[in-house]
């Protein structure tokens, strides 16, 4: 059975990448296929890489406080490549409040500081037809 593949990408002007490569190797363990994108990515390279890889899962990770428009941003470029079957999750330090409007915009879901790496893993085995 083919791996599924996961895309993990850093949307915006974040400099720091520790939680996303926390992730990536959580992934990567779960024996998921890791394609790690690196820091400052925008949705365009986002999507651009996304499409490349042919991959079954974008993981974003942000930190700056930009996920109210860099999130959606993404969910709109890769449907908009005709990626409709693509799980689109985020994590990072988002606040609660702006959860719901992430999920409405196409996020699957979201992942906050202190989520047990297994959940997120758990969540994708459970949202990724393979």
């Amino acid at each position: 059975m083919a791996k599924i593949r996961v895309l993990v990408a850093k949307p915006g002007l974040d400099g720091h990448d520790r939680g996303a490569k926390v992730v990536a190797r959580a992934l990567r363990d779960a024996g998921f296929e890791v394609i790690y994108t690196g820091l400052r990515q925008t949705p365009e390279q986002i999507t651009e890489a996304a499409l490349q890889e042919d991959v079954d899962v974008i993981a974003l990770s942000i930190l700056s406080g930009a996920h109210p428009h860099l999130f959606p941003k993404v969910v709109e470029l890769v449907r908009g490549k005709g990626m409709t079957d693509t799980l689109i999750i985020g994590g990072g330090v988002i606040p609660e409040t702006d959860i719901p409007a992430l999920k409405e915009a196409g996020i699957a879901a979201v992942f906050t500081p202190g989520t047990p790496t297994g959940d997120i893993v758990d969540f994708i085995n459970e949202h990724v037809k393979k």
